[in-house]
């Protein structure tokens, strides 16, 4: 509560001033803290800078848009009031240096420091804002930074689920010195308690605040055609409300339209073989299906619908820059002309240092057109500067319309009246996925700006095939669990054990969030084998006998039994073999006498049908069928009795030719004699197992055969070795999931071992390079250096083999024989390439896969932009977007810089640093931090 809208004292009763006066004297600094803002914090808010200011840690979960960052920013407001500092982590640099721009607007330039791998300003001010990677090589590099550090607010913390950068979260959260208060700010999990348990266990008292209310409703709609209708019966409470609860019913006229959709539908199916209109026409009415809007009907609905600002999620960077061009071809305005001039304005200052030759390859004046209607794309292949102005003009209010992919949900604060999905499925790396509920809360999350919007709307597109039941279960369900992705690397690795020893390091891997999931996975496992444990006992007590060890006896006959088993599969193997042998052997023309089976008789073989999966040779019989047998119908061997000739263009869909060749075979058969009997082996009369006679033997001189109540022990025995059978598959499973994460761990040291990167408990001189390089393809880099591949290099030619080992392709088939730069370049490659194979055979030997194969698919642009080469020169020979290409230089930069590190007082460090140098120009020298 803001000192404006607190109630005068004496309008409190007694009891109210007492609790105001409380509250005051116990956590003084929140007092001070909810008189700089205009507005009352929210119960959850308080209650977590009250936990804070007592001393504790905290773990926030709640929605997009519902005011977390707010305790973050207590912990700030905090530090600076004790003298201690504080250090804010984001998972990516936009917001970082979106928040930074935040905290110099309140504290001034002089308290605030950004630390990212593009920017390091005032590094060792009190409040210093940085990527989440940074704050961990600060700790394994034992910064003195790090010194006076009382406060860490991990803001979007469930980014530890993230598969290729997940692990560096719990890195940071189990390697912080104890001292160090962790605030954690989270989007809304269903396992939010399980995670503040574990941050208990590793970090101390941790206060566990869990706000599943939005603070603004959110109304679920469907456009159908040109109506917006709602997703929820309005007869339930709560989705009337905007706060549906999972289970909430489906409007009844949406089952209605997807009725009809379905019924029309079947309708098409039967009618289209008949002519169809003109190819690639785009039917937009057919009897009863739904007209599907263009992106221009839908923006002019909402806007007439006074539903904007809106975020329109295309899950296609391609599609988002389509979806601009329409809007701007269909003559879409959506700014006023005082609008419009600040926006050209805002635009032309932010992006004056672009080069005037660049603006042009950039689609400067495309992209300044569609900004100063109120349109825009958003997604990673745009330039940071670009981004960095819709973003900044969309939180003004001047760009209405924003088209972005799923990216622009992470983190980035863009808040929007509505939200449009386009579709419910995306490309997620490998195949086309339907999008899970987590996805859905977080992109319908930024729907209603809080303090501007009464409501939000979340809109999706109606599809054909649209099942709304699907749609509201997407909606309503609440349960997305946050789980670990954490594994150890080998950077981790020889840190770990440069800083602890090995078997310290074993133990603190033990305590991440994948081991304390695991574990708490197996508690169950663990107490189903104690039950089974406990029920053996009474089984081999059940089966006692007065003459003998009855259990001895039983093992005997179970023995018996499983040799007699393995006798007739291998019997059955045997004949399996035969069958196929002779199946293998069978030419067109030949007849057999099918043995068993639906086909059982004569037939002619018209084709073998060889193949990979066995022969499936194609009959026809007697009966006049063709069919293509399988090996179900060969119980025995067969052999040719006789041949016959098949015509060549014999064609088994032909009945008069299938007739003709049933009567050839009618009568080639007629005076056959009958195929003998085959006795089959493996009969009862068969040879008895010497191994089993033994048994038998034994089974017969046992004491306890003899007893009178053999079967009914008997039966005890039996359930005692189920019993025993299904406890040792639980006891595998306990196994496997207890010290996975420890395990993994010591199967890395032993490649690093194997590599002379560990010795024992240390690090060897060899280990402390890697102990610098911070890449995924971290090995890999440090055996080039020890081979010393990229010692004679050029600047520029270090800079392309670099590249191969930070670029990965969008999809597999974007690596078509890539352009790579002649001399010593291709023969480092190929080189690294036989090492990598090396080091994949390695990993595969330690059942491990963390090094991909190198890609040389952007080793031209880094060797021609080290060279000096234009940007237009340098994209126009490629499809990669700008935003792309600046994205992949500013990790070659990063890459270049751990290298020169790593080199010590080697030549490749001097190399490296002038590779830094010649690759940070123009649009990569660029920031993308706001003045």
């Amino acid at each position: 509560m803001s000192a404006a809208e607190e109630p005068e004292t004496d309008q409190l009763s007694p009891a109210q001033r007492y609790a105001s006066y409380r509250a005051t004297k116990q956590h003084p600094v929140l007092k001070d803290f909810r008189a700089l803002h205009d507005f009352p914090l929210d119960d959850f808010q308080v209650r977590a800078c009250e936990h804070i200011e007592e001393g504790s840690g905290v773990l926030v979960a709640a929605p997009t848009g519902s005011g977390k960052t707010i305790v973050g920013e207590f912990a700030i407001h905090l530090a600076l009031a004790s003298g201690r500092k504080a250090f804010y982590t984001t998972p990516i640099k936009a917001l970082s240096n979106q928040k930074y721009n935040d905290l110099v607007r309140r504290y001034g330039p002089e308290q605030v420091g950004l630390l990212t791998g593009d920017n390091v300003i005032n590094g060792e001010a009190p409040i210093v804002v940085m990527t989440t990677e940074v704050l961990r090589n600060m700790l394994y590099a034992g910064s003195r930074t790090l010194i006076g550090l009382g406060y860490v607010v991990m803001d979007e913390v469930h980014y530890l689920a993230d598969r290729s950068r997940g692990a560096v979260w719990e890195e940071v959260i189990i390697h912080l010195p104890e001292s160090v208060s962790l605030i954690s700010l989270s989007a809304t999990v269903s396992n939010a308690e399980e995670f503040g348990e574990w941050l208990e266990t590793v970090r101390g008292d941790t206060a566990t605040i869990v706000e599943e209310k939005r603070p603004v409703p959110l109304y679920q709609h469907v456009m159908v055609g040109r109506r917006l209708l709602d997703l929820f019966a309005s007869s339930d409470v709560d989705a009337a409300a905007g706060f549906v609860k999972e289970g909430a019913p489906v409007n009844d006229e949406l089952m209605k339209v997807a009725r009809d959709d379905w019924a029309a539908s079947r309708i098409k199916d039967r009618r289209s073989a008949r002519g169809s209109g003109a190819r690639g026409a785009r039917q937009v009415g057919n009897g009863r299906r739904v007209w599907i809007p263009s992106r221009y009907d839908v923006i002019d609905r909402l806007e007439r619908e006074n539903l904007l600002p809106a975020i329109v999620f295309i899950f296609s960077r391609i599609g988002c820059d389509a979806a601009v061009t329409q809007c701007l071809n269909a003559g879409v305005r959506l700014t006023t002309p005082a609008e419009r001039d600040e926006i050209v304005a805002y635009v032309e200052e932010s992006t004056r240092h672009l080069a005037k030759e660049d603006l042009h390859v950039l689609g400067y004046h495309d992209f300044l057109e569609g900004l100063s209607r109120g349109v825009a794309a958003h997604h990673a292949g745009m330039l940071p500067a670009f981004k960095q102005c819709v973003e900044e003009l969309f939180l003004r209010g001047l760009c209405k319309v924003v088209f972005a992919t799923e990216t622009l949900a992470l983190g980035i604060n863009m808040p929007a009246r509505t939200v449009v999905i386009e579709k419910l499925s995306k490309w997620n790396g490998e195949t086309h996925a339907d999008i899970t509920p987590g996805e859905y809360t977080q992109l319908t999350g930024r729907a209603g700006r809080r303090g501007l919007d009464v409501e939000g709307h979340g809109v999706v597109m109606w599809q054909p095939g649209m099942n709304p039941r699907e749609l509201a279960g997407l909606a309503s369900t609440r349960t997305y669990p946050l789980r670990s992705s954490f594994r150890p690397s080998y950077n981790m690795a020889v840190n770990l054990v440069s800083q602890f020893g090995r078997a310290r390091s074993r133990e603190l891997l033990e305590q991440s969030f994948a081991q304390f999931q695991a574990d708490k996975a197996v508690v169950g496992l663990a107490r189903q084998l104690r039950k089974s444990e406990d029920a053996l006992e009474g089984y081999r007590e059940a089966a006692q006998c007065h003459l003998g060890d009855f259990m001895e006896y039983a093992a005997l006959r179970r023995r018996i039994s499983e040799v007699e088993k393995e006798t007739s599969r291998a019997r059955r193997q045997d004949r399996r073999d035969e069958v196929i042998a002779s199946l293998a052997r069978l030419k067109v023309g030949d007849v057999i006498d099918v043995p068993s089976g639906k086909f059982a008789g004569y037939a002619v073989v018209v084709d073998p049908g060889y193949s990979d999966e066995g022969p499936r040779p194609y009959v026809v019989t007697l009966d006049r069928q063709a069919r293509r047998l399988a090996m179900i119908d060969f119980q025995t061997p067969v052999e040719a009795l006789t041949r016959l000739r098949v015509p060549r263009s014999f064609n088994g869909r032909n009945p008069q030719m299938r007739r003709d060749l049933a009567s050839a075979l009618r009568d080639r058969t007629r005076d056959l004699p009958p195929a003998p009997v085959r006795r089959r082996k493996g009969a009862p009369d068969a040879d008895v197992d010497p191994e089993v006679a033994e048994l038998r033997r034994r089974l017969k001189d046992h004491p306890c055969h003899a007893c009178p109540e053999r079967e009914d022990h008997s039966r005890w025995a039996e359930r005692y070795f189920k019993l025993e059978r299904d406890a040792a598959t639980l006891a595998r499973r306990v196994e496997q999931r207890t010290n996975t994460v420890a395990r993994q761990f010591d199967r890395v040291c032993d490649v690093l071992s194997v590599l002379d990167y560990l010795d024992g408990e240390s690090v060897t001189d060899r280990g402390r390079h890697l102990m610098r390089l911070y890449s995924d393809m971290d090995l890999l880099a440090a055996e080039c250096m020890r081979h010393g591949l990229w010692d004679d290099l050029t600047p520029s030619e270090l800079a392309a083999v670099l590249s191969v080992l930070v670029f990965e392709a969008r999809r597999a088939d974007d690596q078509s024989s890539p352009r790579i730069p002649g001399g010593r370049v291709r023969g480092v490659v190929e080189e690294m390439g036989r090492l990598w194979a090396d080091l994949d055979r390695l990993e595969k030997e330690n059942r491990l896969d963390f090094l991909r194969q190198p890609d040389l698919g952007f080793a031209w642009m880094a060797y021609r932009w080290a060279e000096g080469d234009e940007l237009d020169d340098v994209l126009g020979a490629t499809e990669l977007a700008a935003g792309d290409f600046v994205r992949w230089m500013k990790q070659l930069l990063d890459l270049a810089g751990q290298v020169a590190d790593a080199a010590g007082d080697s030549p490749l460090r001097g190399t490296a640093r002038d590779v830094v140098k010649r690759l940070r120009r123009g649009v990569v020298a660029y920031s993308g931090l706001a003045d």
